[in-house]
């Protein structure tokens, strides 16, 4: 009892859910009589189920215009409530009075919607009656489930239809390729049902009539025969309007020579239908013997006048889609339908351009039979679809969301260069070399050039002109588009004016020179120019340890001692262009004098050039050599060896290397202490060498909220050439320098 008991509750909870269920509210629009043949079985299906649906049905474009058969009446004929009639169509049947037929319909269509409030809205295919609907039904907030996307075909009605899939929540599409098109045009797989044709449940079910002849001769006449009559529909190519009137003038000259009964239906409402008629009527066609033109004729009756005729013509996509159904041989003409899935059944004439051509194609497949194709339905669309209905859930977010594909970083947003990579001129003056390079957005070096510094300014100037120049060229044939020019030098520079203000001792003659001038003029490009550390900063912020770090600094501890800060995500300059020169903060009152005419700064402590001094004292002293040292005698003596000999256990060598870190280390504590960083990078070729040294001397000296502040090892091998290169990158791209 108990059991039963617990049946008849759950039995009864269950019955309350679905009576608490809301009916899902379907908006079904039509616009035409081709769409409606489609959308029809899914009505008559919504019909059957009013427990779960409430239908409304919406009517417009060309259903209401009495040169194309009023064929809303047959909607009626249907037993359909019309909820709303919009007359939508402007004549006129040319590409303007397509354009204001869209616009008169977004001008009417929000009424209506707002009146029936659907829960959905279900569009057909690609007219552009069509793309109205679903444009006002997106900007409404109304769910859109979109019938036959992703199909491919020859005209404007592509661009139309991936439009409405994208506008579109939801996809009910006919084949496998429509399906895979719409995951590459990165739809949710989950919100897209590979239903089938809806037509092909209608045409599957009734194309073995009984009276199939009766409907046939009441179109064509008594005398007609099966299989030995032809359908003909041509439409409008919207993106070559002459020339699919000029094929459609050779079609109805070759069916009047080929001497067949032809039925022959009006074309549709697009821009060139207009003259498509005059050309018809031109001809007599109207008149002549052989010929039945008609607006309209209903769905069941034209299935049963297209499973039973000796041939299909024109560039209708019923010869493509349902003909084939039924191994109708077809015949398309030009390219309305290129990239449509097709059976055997269908002859191709994409080249349509003379009247012996189209003879010849009826020739060969007028009176054939192929085997039936169901590429695009297996008769169980609307099935699929009312369960697919069912399934959709009105609390989930409407916004609906794309599926995008991984894809690499992009090489250019150029699109008069597309398939260029976007690189810049990097150009680093040091004391020894002069080095160009152009570098990729990557911060990958594509090509260097390396060239002994000159000691002149004259030659200076010619040697960086000829390297730039030489790159340019080099960049055409890398295929590498050059963005701008980046320099970077020793000595206090002025970047918003482009000029060394004062050099190091290093480079001669470099002071008061105006560098972005002439190389902007010799090379058409705009030149960037820095200091050297405010360049590793910058490398370092765009390609290294810095990315998307808002407070760092970076010290270079090379021949001598120099560095960038990054401060709010933005390189500090200062007032005169003076901020982040790091090797000349003092460490000490007296202390060995600086190559900058001071004492006690860093650089005097802990630079390059400042090892290389007193491993030479020690080395003149005899005081460096140690066991497992080799210092040949031609061999100039280097900060290296002093490391070698300290890594030997020279006492020596270990109390300058210890004094020089301890210099480093405190001021590297200054500069947390005045600008509270982030993080510390070391960068230059002593970098390895000081980063724990320099660590450890922070943990004991600097205040306790600065300790945990860490020092990493730059792995940029070029800052100075990256560093240049990002000046141009970033400016170039539309970003912050």
């Amino acid at each position: 009892m108990q059991r039963t008991k617990e049946k008849m509750d759950h039995e009864k909870t269950e019955e309350n859910l679905y009576q608490n269920k809301r009916r899902l509210k379907v908006c079904v629009a039509t616009c035409n009589r081709a769409d409606y043949s489609k959308l029809a079985p899914i009505m008559f299906g919504l019909k059957s189920h009013p427990e779960e649906f409430e239908l409304e049905v919406v009517v417009l474009g060309s259903h209401l215009i009495d040169d194309y058969g009023n064929t809303f009446r047959m909607i009626e004929q249907d037993d359909f409530d019309i909820g709303s009639k919009l007359h939508t169509i402007v004549r006129g049947e040319d590409e303007a009075a397509m354009v204001e037929s869209v616009g008169l319909a977004l001008v009417k269509l929000p009424d209506v919607l707002q009146r029936l409030s659907p829960d959905i809205l279900i569009v057909h295919g690609d007219r552009f009656d069509a793309l109205a609907l679903a444009t006002a039904a997106a900007l409404m907030n109304i769910r859109i489930l979109h019938l036959e996307g992703g199909e491919v075909s020859g005209t404007i009605d592509d661009s139309i239809r991936h439009a409405i899939s994208k506008l579109a929540h939801y996809h009910a599409c006919c084949t496998r390729m429509a399906e895979q098109h719409l995951i590459a045009m990165c739809e949710d797989h989950s919100r897209i049902l590979l239903a089938g044709c809806p037509s092909y449940d209608k045409l599957l079910s009734t194309c073995h009539r009984d009276d199939y002849m009766d409907i046939i001769k009441s179109w064509l006449g008594d005398k007609v025969k099966e299989n030995d009559y032809i359908v003909a529909l041509q439409h409008p190519v919207t993106t070559d309007i002459q020339h699919s009137i000029k094929i459609y003038g050779l079609m109805l000259d070759a069916l009047i020579s080929f001497n067949k009964r032809t039925l022959i239906l009006f074309p549709n409402i697009d821009a060139g239908s207009k003259e498509m008629v005059r050309v018809m009527r031109k001809k007599g066609i109207e008149q002549h013997p052989n010929f039945r033109a008609v607006k309209h004729i209903p769905f069941e009756q034209f299935i049963q006048l297209l499973s039973h005729a000796g041939c299909m013509i024109g560039n209708s996509s019923c010869g493509v889609r349902e003909a084939g159904a039924f191994g109708t041989p077809v015949i398309n003409l030009g390219t309305r339908q290129t990239g449509r899935e097709t059976g055997e059944n269908v002859l191709h004439v994409r080249d349509a351009d003379t009247h012996n051509k189209i003879y010849h194609a009826l020739e060969l497949q007028f009176g054939k039979r192929y085997p039936g194709s169901k590429i695009y339905g297996d008769g169980n669309a609307v099935p699929r679809i009312l369960k697919f209905l069912s399934s959709i859930d009105l609390d989930e977010p409407l916004q609906k969301t794309f599926c995008f594909p991984p894809v690499k970083d992009t090489i250019s947003q150029d699109i008069d260069h597309i398939l260029e990579t976007q690189s810049a001129l990097a150009v680093d003056l040091g004391g020894t070399n002069l080095r160009v390079a152009i570098v990729c957005m990557q911060g990958n070096i594509v090509k260097k050039y390396t060239e002994p510094n000159p000691k002149t300014f004259e030659d200076r100037m010619h040697l960086i002109l000829k390297m730039c120049k030489d790159a340019v060229q080099d960049a055409v044939r890398l295929n590498c588009r050059i963005l701008g020019v980046g320099i970077s030098t020793g000595g206090r520079v002025n970047p918003q004016e482009g000029i060394v203000l004062h050099s190091t001792k290093l480079i001669q003659e470099w002071s008061s020179v105006d560098l972005r001038t002439p190389i902007s003029d010799a090379l058409g490009l705009p030149v960037w120019v820095d200091n050297d550390g405010n360049c590793a900063a910058l490398a370092e912020r765009k390609f290294g340890h810095g990315r998307g770090v808002d407070n760092f600094v970076t010290v270079i501890t090379g021949t001598g001692i120099g560095g960038g800060i990054i401060h709010n995500s933005e390189l500090v300059h200062g007032s005169t262009f003076c901020a982040a020169e790091l090797g000349h903060i003092k460490v000490s009152l007296d202390g060995p004098e600086c190559s900058c005419g001071s004492q006690g700064c860093i650089e005097a402590y802990a630079s390059g050039m400042a090892l290389q001094r007193e491993a030479k004292r020690l080395h003149d002293e005899e005081l460096l050599k140690m066991d497992g040292m080799d210092v040949k005698l031609a061999e100039p003596i280097t900060a290296a060896h002093l490391i070698s000999a300290a890594r030997n256990g020279n006492s020596k060598a270990n109390a300058v290397l210890h004094k020089a870190s301890l210099a480093l280390g405190v001021g590297i504590v200054n500069i947390l202490h005045i600008v509270n960083p982030s993080l510390v990078i070391l960068s230059g070729v002593l970098a390895s060498y000081y980063q724990a040294p320099v660590q450890q001397v922070m943990l004991e000296r600097a205040l306790f909220s600065a300790q945990s502040i860490k020092v990493v090892k730059s792995d940029l091998e070029e800052p100075a050439l990256l560093g240049a290169a990002s000046m141009v990158l970033d400016y170039a791209t539309r970003r912050t320098y």
